[in-house]
């Protein structure tokens, strides 16, 4: 399936999204103090959107790690797989596109089809593991999930039973 520029959004999460989610005990969800993180938010089939943050460092792989945008040549910016969250309540996205650097928009928009396929795999890693379907090695799920709020979705992920010690 090939992604057309309007089946994303670059956006905010709103500070509803943060009152429900507070820190802590969401101590994964990113938040910049005074703002939140801009995201790309892609829907999916289920009833949830993917919002991926833009990040200045990113320092592992489980990331789009952007080449070509001015910020990247001095830092490792990209857009943070590992701190996607979920938003089902459309309240929790802020109404209009928020504003990034142009040559990151250029980039994520050429690379669109590339990361929601890195992204979805993301996710349905973490799905699969969790529900037994795929299970991966110990190390390897705490390396990508250790510090990712996906714990936090299992509801929207319909992961039976959200309370039980995760998986590892």
């Amino acid at each position: 399936m090939t992604t057309k520029e309007y089946d994303f959004r670059i956006r905010a999460l709103t500070e509803a999204f943060y009152h429900t989610y507070p820190d802590p005990p969401f101590k994964e969800i990113l938040k910049k103090k005074r703002r939140a993180y801009n995201c790309l938010l892609l829907p999916t089939q289920d009833t949830f959107f993917i919002c991926i943050p833009y990040r200045t460092e990113i320092a592992h792989p489980y990331a789009y790690h952007f080449t070509s945008s001015l910020r990247s040549r001095e830092h490792k910016s990209g857009l943070d797989y590992t701190k996607m969250v979920l938003i089902r309540k459309k309240e929790f996205i802020a109404d209009s596109d928020t504003v990034i650097d142009q040559d990151e928009y250029v980039e994520t928009r050429n690379n669109i089809d590339r990361i929601q396929k890195e992204a979805f795999q993301f996710l349905d890693d973490y799905r699969n593991h969790q529900k037994g379907v795929i299970l991966l090695h110990k190390s390897e799920f705490e390396r990508r999930y250790k510090f990712s709020p996906l714990k936090y979705f299992h509801k929207e992920m319909e992961i039976e039973d959200a309370s039980k010690e995760l998986r590892q």
